[in-house]
């Protein structure tokens, strides 16, 4: 690699590490970890001057957040859309539905937990988790990503 690439592949590097895009999948949460994850875009918790942005497509996602139990129908389409994000990306479950199940455990329609159909990176407990704990767990998975990368320039 010349210098110039050189230059330019660690200044791509430098903005990525400080601009983790985020994608939301709800694999049939009852929205409640759906409104804290918003809460935390919004002023007053304000996670985007930290550089994360929530992104409308899996392919420009860094990180994906799953809420809910992943029900029956939910499964196919989740597994849909973590093949869709470019490697390497992490993986967050959001409250404690993709975890366990929670109040849903054990019922015909759910399909869970979440590490039954993907590698869980960090998880955030709690029903519902308080927005510092989401904030917290992006940073963590934002130091998993950049690991990640490091692995894959290997």
């Amino acid at each position: 690699m010349s210098i110039i690439q050189e230059h330019i592949q660690s200044q791509i590097d430098k903005s990525m590490k400080k601009s983790p895009w985020i994608f939301h999948c709800n694999a049939g949460s009852c929205n409640g970890c759906d409104i804290e994850l918003v809460s935390v875009l919004t002023p007053l918790y304000d996670a985007e001057r930290l550089g994360f942005r929530l992104t409308g497509t899996p392919r420009q996602a860094d990180i994906v957040v799953v809420s809910g139990p992943i029900t029956l129908q939910t499964r196919d389409r989740l597994r849909r859309v973590l093949a869709q994000v470019p490697e390497p990306f992490c993986v967050v479950s959001l409250g404690s539905c993709p975890r366990s199940g929670n109040v849903f455990k054990g019922s015909y329609a759910i399909d869970g937990p979440l590490e039954k159909w993907t590698h869980v990176d960090v998880s955030v407990g709690g029903c519902t988790p308080k927005p510092e704990a989401i904030i917290a767990a992006l940073a963590k998975a934002t130091e998993i990503l950049e690991e990640k990368r490091k692995e894959m320039r290997k």
